[in-house]
This record gives C-alpha cells, sequence and structure tokens, in this order.
C-alpha cells in the first residue's frame, strides 16, 4: 500500500508464518521425526531389502501387514495414556517415559535385524519389523498427544501451524532417514560389502539414540495432574456404581478408560455424522497408500537406481514436502480444513496419473523429478489438512486416545486393504499404469463423503 502500512491479510500471513518459528515448533518438529523414523525401516528399507534379496511382489505387500497396528493402536491408548512407566515416568514425565522405552525396543530390533538374512529367515525378519511396527505405533500415540498438549486447545492458528510442523517433522524423519538409508545401502553394496543392508540397519540404530537424547530437552507438564484427574474420575465412577470392592474398581477403571473416551466422541457429533466422519478417515487415503506401498519396487522394476530413488524421491521429495507442507498449513487455516481436504484431495488422486506416465515413457529422470515433486505437494497439503482436521475433533479431556482413535481409523484403510497392493499388481501382470490408474480412482468415494458432511463441519472450518 502506498502509506506503507499491512493489510489485514498480509498481517495474517505474517502472524502465521512467525508461528513457525516458536520454540515450541522446534519441539513438535524433534516429535515427527521421531515419528517418521521407523517408518523408514519398516517400509522404504525393508521393503527394498525384500526385493534384492529375491522375494516377489506380492510378498513385499503382504509383508506390509505389519502396518496393521498402526491401525489397531487405539485399542491399547488408554493404557498407554494411564499405566506409569516404573522409574522413568518420575524423571523424564509421562510421555517421554513411553517414547524412551519403545524406543530401546525398536534400537535392539535393528540389532537383530542386522544378524538375519531375509531368504533364509524371513518369520525372523517379519517378525522383528512386527515388533518395530507395535512400538512405533504405540509411540505414535503418546507422540501426539505431547505434540498437541504443547498447544492452548482453543489456539486454531498454533494448531494448524503445530499440524504443519508435526508434518515435516514426520516426512523429514522418513524422506530424509531413508534417503540417509538408501545412499549409505548404495555406498556399502558399490564398496562390495556383502551385508551392506545389516550394517545401514546398525548405523540407523545411532540415528535412534540421537533423537533420544534430543527428545530429554523436550519439556513436559501436567503428568500429575493428568493423573490426578484421572484416579478422581475413576472413584467418581466406582461411587455411581455403588461399591469400593475390587471388582467395582476394575469397572470403573474400564469404564473412564476406555469408555468414556471413545462415546465422547459420538455425544460431540451425534451418531450419524460421527460414523461418516471415521467412514471419510478411513477413506482418505487409500489410494495413496496402494501407490505409496508399491513405490519403492516400482522405481526399481522401471529402471531406477538405490541413489536415483534417494536423491528423486527422498531429497527432492523432502524439500517439495517441506515448503508446501508449510503453506498447506496456512491454507487449511485461511480457507478452512474442509475446503482444503477437497482441493489437496482431488489433487493427489490426480497426481498418481502422473505415475502411470513415467510407467509407459520408462526411466526419465526429468518426468521422475516432476512427478515427484507434483505428488508430493498434494501429499503434503493433504496430510497437514488431514493433521489438522484430526487435531481439532480431539476432546482434550482425552488426547492420547482419541486423536489414536481416529489416526488408527485412517490407517486401517491404509494398510489392511493397501498389504494387497502388491497382489493387484501381479493379477495386472505387471500393468504399473493400470494400477496407478486404479489408485486415483479409490480417492473419489472419500471425497464424496466428505461433500456430504462440508455443511456440518461448520465449527472446525477455521
Amino acid at each position: 500500500m502506498a502509506n506503507g502500512q499491512s493489510t489485514p491479510s498480509s498481517g495474517l500471513i505474517g502472524d502465521f508464518f512467525t508461528s513457525y518459528f516458536e520454540p515450541r515448533m522446534a519441539r513438535i518438529l524433534l516429535l515427527g521425526m521421531i515419528s517418521g523414523l521407523p517408518w523408514v525401516l519398516i517400509a522404504t528399507s525393508l521393503s527394498l531389502w525384500l526385493k534384492e534379496d529375491g522375494l516377489s511382489r506380492s510378498t513385499i505387500g503382504w509383508a506390509g501387514l505389519i502396518f496393521g497396528v498402526y491401525a489397531i493402536n487405539f485399542w491399547w491408548a488408554p493404557l498407554i495414556d494411564r499405566l506409569r512407566i516404573p522409574v522413568l515416568t518420575e524423571r523424564l514425565g509421562h510421555r517421554k517415559a513411553w517414547i524412551v522405552t519403545l524406543q530401546a525396543v525398536i534400537l535392539a530390533c535393528l540389532v537383530f535385524w542386522s544378524t538375519l538374512e531375509p531368504s533364509a529367515s524371513l518369520a525372523l525378519v517379519i517378525g522383528a519389523g512386527l515388533v518395530i511396527a507395535v512400538c512405533s505405533a504405540s509411540q505414535d500415540i503418546t507422540i501426539d498427544a505431547l505434540r498437541i498438549e504443547q498447544i492452548d486447545k482453543d489456539d486454531n492458528r498454533g494448531m494448524a501451524a503445530g499440524a504443519a510442523v508435526a508434518v515435516v517433522g514426520w516426512w523429514s524423519g522418513y524422506k530424509l532417514g531413508g534417503m540417509v538409508a538408501l545412499l549409505l545401502a548404495d555406498k556399502l553394496q558399490a564398496m562390495g560389502i556383502e551385508n551392506y543392508w545389516q550394517m545401514t540397519f546398525l548405523f540407523l540404530g545411532v540415528i535412534v539414540v540421537l533423537c533420544n537424547l534430543a527428545l530429554l530437552f523436550v519439556p513436559e507438564t501436567g503428568t500429575d495432574e493428568r493423573a490426578a484427574s484421572q484416579r478422581a474420575a475413576q472413584q467418581a465412577m466406582a461411587d455411581k456404581m455403588g461399591g469400593q470392592g475390587p471388582i467395582v474398581q476394575l469397572a470403573s477403571f474400564f469404564v473412564t478408560t476406555i469408555v468414556d473416551p471413545l462415546w465422547s466422541f459420538f455425544r460431540k457429533n451425534g451418531l450419524q455424522i460421527g460414523i461418516l466422519i471415521l467412514a471419510f478417515i478411513f477413506l482418505f487415503k487409500i489410494g495413496e497408500a496402494f501407490m505409496g506401498k508399491m513405490s519403492i519396487v516400482f522405481y526399481k522394476e522401471v529402471g531406477f537406481s538405490k541413489s536415483d530413488i534417494a536423491i528423486y524421491s527422498k531429497g527432492l521429495g523432502w524439500i517439495t514436502t517441506v515448503v508446501f507442507t508449510l503453506i498447506g498449513g496456512f491454507v487449511a487455516l485461511r480457507s478452512g480444513v474442509v475446503r482444503a481436504l477437497l482441493v489437496s484431495g482431488i489433487a493427489m488422486a490426480g497426481t498418481n496419473l502422473l505415475f502411470s506416465v513415467l510407467a509407459w515413457v520408462g526411466p526419465n529422470e526429468l518426468l521422475f523429478a516432476f512427478a515427484v515433486i507434483a505428488d508430493d505437494l498434494a501429499a503434503a497439503f493433504a496430510t497437514v489438512a488431514f493433521v489438522t482436521f484430526i487435531s481439532l475433533l480431539v476432546d482434550r479431556n482425552y488426547t492420547a486416545t482419541q486423536y489414536a482413535l481416529l489416526a488408527s481409523i485412517g490407517t486401517l484403510g491404509r494398510t489392511l486393504l493397501a498389504s494387497s497392493s502388491g497382489a493387484l499388481v501381479d493379477w495386472l501382470e505387471g500393468d504399473w499404469g493400470m494400477f496407478f490408474i486404479i489408485t486415483t480412482l479409490m480417492v473419489i468415494p472419500s471425497l464424496i463423503l466428505l461433500w456430504r458432511l462440508r455443511s456440518r463441519l461448520d465449527g472446525i472450518q477455521n
């Protein structure tokens, strides 16, 4: 403007992007990275490890069933929200105690993996991968709760910014961790080291240790208050049940720990709308998951090397994801979360078609880079809108349990159904072009549901 004054819109933009530099956002970034790193192990690294050891696409796809634990982690979320880790809870705080404990188990599994060969010990390899998945899904319960609790309840701007930073952190852990894993494995293989994947897993274990050291600097408050509130709620329920015996105490524990958090979601939204919201969450990312499950195998079969995949899919993909996730946080706040979900869902479906073109053209690096940029742009917008959407639905009285429930339902479609992705490619006789067209069509049902819900979700639009 001529007088040098900012418009309300520019002020909003400045205020929003300034929030990314607040100290709490650095903590949320770290939590996101800790959450994303295990996916390097059980998605990127495990898939390529099995592929290079001679296992079939179907086997690799069905191995993805281990991701099913992310779809059911809400079953034990109330217990993680309630049970305390001896000694560590008092020293670190309830949330961090659980994260450190589960990370220690992941580290042990990496060391165990370094002693195995998939072709000779497939059951042990998948078993250790399952343990990593269980620990990762379990720590996500606490990580998401700790992340949401860094933001004040009514701070929508902070929640949108925090969701964006959390997604950036997750993708940084996944993309950069994946790039490091692939480049290192490629380098070790070129050096003639036979067990190059096993050595790579040990190096990734060092990263796990460093993340845990950084976690110690994340402040956590409210552990004692939350425990006292939980005990009071349980006692009030026991009093209503009319007794103090062990059976009444057990029943009151079950009701206040499991039933109340789940039922409060339907009390808030109504049964019909609640079911439609859950159906949308279940369906929204199925197409992306089918594509993602087989992407590494696809890149390899088309003719790209591990270094090519590391640079274009992981390195370039990370830059794109970070930039557009941060922008996506502002868009979700400015345009409304539901509108952002609609637009990003359409874009996410459309970009899958670029991989059909890549399948038909062959290993063209320029097309590969363009497809990755477009796909990660759409995925970044979709993911930050999706995370913001779920975060705003959560009742703060049951943060860990409700977020785990909603996120698990979203994961259910992406894991159990997408595990058949390898079988689908085999059924199509390796026709990758048709495979990606099918993944595009998979997004449509969720967008129809969201369109029906749009007028009923005005409360979380902005």
